[in-house]
């Protein structure tokens, strides 16, 4: 153990550098590091809510509505594969979760056909016949797996939206079955949040039905009245006939940018393949007629087709000011909430207290470092104050550790820094202790420190693996701060176990070779 090979010693001396390197931004501040040259490293461990302030949200997601709207939609595929098939029905309706309708021709040939249909384009469905009535419902594990798929493309659509604001290390998390869980640090604004997060930004793109009436206040089967964005001269909004069936949905879109059309501002989309075909096939069949652009339940403009649309892009014009439509253009960007979402608490944390948890936070760890510095430097003489140093230098690994991975250091995770302070010169006290007892049985000072740190191994690394459990499995099945302390103190497990056993060993050795003593002062 005393004999270190010189690739052991570039590789420690290695470590410690980067981590000087890693560590040395948090020292400035952020208006100094913009002056630095690109190449140097300038990441800071981000401050969590609790230590820097910002703004809590509790939402929560409509699943009721979105299964709806899933029936509704499903209704209507019902409804347009009958008729491309041509095949006769009536009372198609949804009744108690359950889409059923009645075939007019009711031989059992026919239910067959028409089951197999429905079967090959919607595979989750639990069909059944009787007498000619076709009875579909959802599986109870196809709803259980819609709502989970809901919840996590709402949180992905909500950490897309807020992280383009410029809001670094949300978190975004979900509790129990419908809400979901955001905190903002640095976010001060919570009406912001939720102007941003609430809109739906559903967008569609469906054809106008020209043979009917907008103002009669009823629309066929298969088409909807929806209101414009757009005022007449008389005051009211305008109205139109849309059908139900959307040509290409925004789920299509792989990018929407704000820009200006004849001195306009004017938002430009672009289709993926799938919808840039379905779009180039809808304007193949329906020149000069007009369709409508919907977003959320209005009709944003209507033109009308004067030649296929091959390309895949367009432009989506309306009465938008340049903010509204930079701000469509980030909403339609990040996606469409897959269901509605209602705010049920906010709360917004104060720099002030942030900063006072930092305040104490920083008195801990000094007092903290302070005491083990002065225990182990009275307890052990020279190897103690070669332990300090390991332990400075544990310290710094951390902060480079965190800053290098941009990790959100909270309140309890400053804890998870306090208890490492106190853990991590356990193995070097084991070390030590062993070290005595070798002293004590008349070995010389090389032999004792070869044997002691060969003896006191295995004990170091059982206790320090077991404590690295128990951190992964708080980080597993904990969560929010419980997180925040299991990863401060799974890094300094790790740190802590590297500079007891590979820099302090060596500090030791260099030592031995360089004075070689009669005696160890410990």
């Amino acid at each position: 153990m005393v004999q270190i090979p010189k690739w052991q010693i570039f590789a420690i001396i290695g470590v410690l550098v980067l981590g000087i390197y890693y560590a040395m931004p948090n020292v400035f501040k952020e208006q100094t590091l913009d002056n630095f040259p690109e190449w140097v490293a300038s990441d800071q461990i981000n401050l969590g809510l609790d230590l820097q302030g910002g703004s809590y949200l509790l939402m929560e997601v409509d699943l009721e509505a979105a299964q709806k709207e899933q029936l509704s939609n499903l209704v209507e595929s019902f409804r347009s594969s009958l008729r491309t098939e041509r095949i006769g029905y009536e009372n198609l309706r949804v009744e108690n979760g359950i889409a059923t309708f009645d075939l007019k021709d009711r031989s059992e040939e026919m239910s067959s056909r028409v089951r197999s249909m429905i079967f090959q384009s919607n595979p989750g469905l639990l069909i059944t016949t009787n007498d000619g009535t076709i009875a579909a419902e959802y599986s109870e594990q196809a709803i259980q797996q819609r709502k989970i798929s809901i919840l996590n493309q709402s949180i992905e659509v909500i950490r897309r939206r807020v992280d383009e604001t410029g809001t670094k290390e949300i978190s975004l998390q979900r509790q129990g079955e419908n809400r979901i869980v955001l905190q903002a640090p640095g976010e001060e604004d919570p009406e912001r949040l939720k102007e941003l997060i609430g809109k739906t930004a559903k967008l569609n793109f469906q054809m106008v039905n020209q043979n009917a009436d907008a103002y009669s206040g009823k629309a066929p089967v298969g088409s909807q009245i929806l209101l414009s964005q757009d005022l007449q001269t008389n005051g009211q909004p305008q109205r139109y006939v849309i059908n139900k069936r959307v040509m290409v949905s925004g789920e299509n879109l792989i990018d929407a940018q704000a820009t200006f059309q004849d001195g306009q501002p004017v938002i430009s989309f672009t289709f993926d393949t799938t919808g840039a075909k379905r779009f180039a096939d809808a304007t193949q069949a329906n020149v000069n007629r007009p369709f409508a652009i919907v977003l959320d339940g209005k009709v944003i403009s209507a033109p009308v087709i004067r030649s296929p649309i091959l390309t895949g892009t367009g432009i989506i014009s309306g009465n938008f000011t340049t903010q509204s439509a930079e701000e469509l253009a980030l909403l339609l960007r990040a996606g469409a909430l897959p269901a509605d979402i209602s705010f049920e608490e906010e709360r917004t944390v104060g720099a002030g207290l942030g900063e006072d948890s930092v305040t104490a936070g920083k008195y801990a760890s000094i007092i903290g470092l302070v005491l083990v510095l002065i225990f182990m430097g009275l307890a052990y003489g020279l190897f103690g104050i070669m332990a300090n140093f390991a332990l400075v230098a544990n310290l710094v690994l951390i902060v480079a550790v965190l800053s290098l991975f941009q990790a959100t250091l909270t309140l309890p995770g400053i804890a998870g820094i306090v208890l490492t302070i106190g853990m991590a010169v356990d193995a070097n006290v084991l070390i030590f202790e062993r070290i005595r007892e070798e002293i004590r049985n008349g070995r010389g000072p090389v032999m004792a420190v070869d044997a002691g740190y060969k003896r006191a191994i295995a004990t170091i690394l059982d206790s320090n693996i077991t404590t690295l459990i128990a951190a992964v499995l708080l980080f597993q099945f904990g969560t929010g701060p419980i997180k925040g302390f299991a990863v401060t103190l799974t890094i300094g497990i790790i740190t802590s176990m590297f500079t007891a056993i590979m820099f302090t060993r060596l500090l030791i050795v260099v030592w031995l070779r360089r004075k070689r003593p009669q005696s160890l002062g410990i």
